[in-house]
């Protein structure tokens, strides 16, 4: 097969590859006298103070570049594919997957199912080792990589095949000691099933998962999401009530026992289980620096926290205000929390929060990162939302701001006749959001993986 060619799409302004007289269409060829395989080799051998470059111009000439840089400072270059090779998708065809369980006509890259363990370096993405082989686990210790984010679903070998319906899924556990005794740091997830991998085969599984500390840092278990397209798709169901709470008394059990062996909470329980069962979130303490909050463990304690924080630090006035707030069911009554503290400060400042259904995925999805343009045009139209509209960017992708469903910000306002605000992650964001107290900021990206082709894009 003809070798992949980095071919540069982008030299960032002001960058050290716009001062070597670096352009779009030039191919990286080696660094240091070393060919490049992919990202994790770019990175790797870009982590030192002087780097010797060979760069091939479109019309062949080569280019011998010595560098001298701080230690990790980047070239600023992006590449026509930001891992600078194939992306490698999933082999596995989980019983649990949403990819497989949305709906058609979406955009095409929301359907490419990855499994690669460079995304897991540089975006956080979480990956089942299926598709690693013995060359990636060496290049991962050469290179100390870390951390890599597993999807361990359950350590029983003969489950975890059954639930990724691969045959080699229990063997790839194996590549976790190795990953283990060379000390590279691991954070782990459990996509929990009823009656699959709960009960006794959650406690099996951190029970192991345990024993892989410390370099398997924290472990996080949060309930699977299922949408209403699951036709000729696994027979799962929700958790109620009564469930969560047996979830959660596991998780407790095996969180104090490590907080008594080793002063770490390790295993984290997803928000959705504290509402789910009724159930008070833990204090701040209990999250250990909140390692897994891209997995929705710990966001809303975060949140209050920060919101609290930011109101004691001001000291209110008679500013007016009437904005609304447009938010998924299961983070609208501790809005609806933060927003009376608001009001109590700030007398004339007025917000309604509006609780939109996920129509588009269905109603068992309730996070506000999954609310759809659609859902929101149709739930809101007509209502008097003030004199903004303020949306979580968890709603966009990075950089953009267009809906899951490919609906545009713009087009929204229009319909609904309203300013939009797209409020960043922070407390004081969101309270700068509500005081109008507005300025620009870079939106964290959404959860859900798409293509991209950053070669330095680690943001989470």
């Amino acid at each position: 097969m003809k070798k992949k060619e980095h071919v540069i799409s982008r030299v960032n302004p002001g960058s050290i590859a716009q001062e070597l007289g670096i352009e779009k269409g030039d191919v990286l060829l080696e660094i240091n006298q070393t060919p490049i395989e992919d990202v994790l080799d770019y990175h790797y051998l870009m982590n030192e103070e002087y780097v010797e470059l060979l760069i091939r111009k479109p019309d062949g000439e080569e280019w011998i570049l010595e560098v001298e840089k701080e230690y990790e400072e980047d070239l600023g270059v992006e590449f026509e594919n930001g891992l600078m090779d194939e992306y490698r998708s999933c082999s596995n065809h989980c019983i649990f997957c949403f990819i497989d369980q949305m709906p058609k006509g979406m955009r095409e890259t929301l359907y490419f199912k990855d499994d690669d363990s460079r995304l897991s370096f540089l975006q956080g993405n979480y990956v089942t080792l299926t598709n690693m082989s013995d060359h990636d686990i060496d290049r991962i210790i050469k290179y100390h990589l870390e951390p890599i984010n597993i999807s361990f679903q359950t350590t029983n070998p003969t489950l975890r095949c059954q639930m990724l319906h691969n045959r080699f899924a229990g063997k790839a556990l194996e590549k976790v000691q190795r990953l283990c005794d060379a000390g590279i740091h691991m954070n782990g997830q459990i996509v929990l099933c009823k009656g699959i991998n709960d009960g006794a085969e959650l406690e099996r599984s951190l029970e192991d998962l345990c024993n892989y500390y410390p370099a398997l840092q924290s472990v996080s278990v949060v309930p699977v999401g299922l949408t209403k397209y699951r036709d000729e798709l696994y027979p799962l169901q929700a958790f109620d009530c009564q469930d969560a709470g047996k979830v959660l008394e596991i998780i407790e059990r095996y969180r104090d026992r490590m907080w008594q062996e080793h002063q770490t909470h390790f295993v984290h329980a997803s928000d959705e289980w504290y509402i789910l069962a009724e159930s008070s979130l833990p204090g701040e303490e209990a999250y250990d620096g909140y390692p897994q909050l891209e997995n929705g463990v710990g966001m809303i304690r975060l949140l209050t926290e920060e919101i609290t924080a930011g109101l004691k630090e001001r000291k209110g006035d008679e500013r007016e205000e009437k904005v609304s707030i447009a938010t998924g069911l299961l983070a609208a009554p501790y809005i609806r929390e933060y927003v009376r503290w608001i009001e109590k400060k700030y007398p004339n400042v007025h917000v309604q929060v509006h609780e939109v259904r996920n129509q588009f995925f269905g109603e068992k999805i309730t996070v506000a990162g999954l609310l759809t343009g659609q859902d929101l045009r149709e739930q809101l139209r007509g209502k008097d939302l003030g004199e903004r509209l303020l949306l979580s960017c968890s709603m966009f992708r990075s950089g953009e701001e267009i809906f899951l469903d490919d609906v545009n910000v713009h087009d929204l306002e229009r319909e609904l006749q309203v300013s939009i605000t797209v409020v960043d992650s922070s407390g004081e964001d969101f309270l700068d959001a509500v005081l109008g107290d507005l300025q620009n900021k870079e939106h964290r990206r959404r959860q859900i993986y798409e293509q991209t082709s950053c070669s330095n894009c680690r943001t989470s």
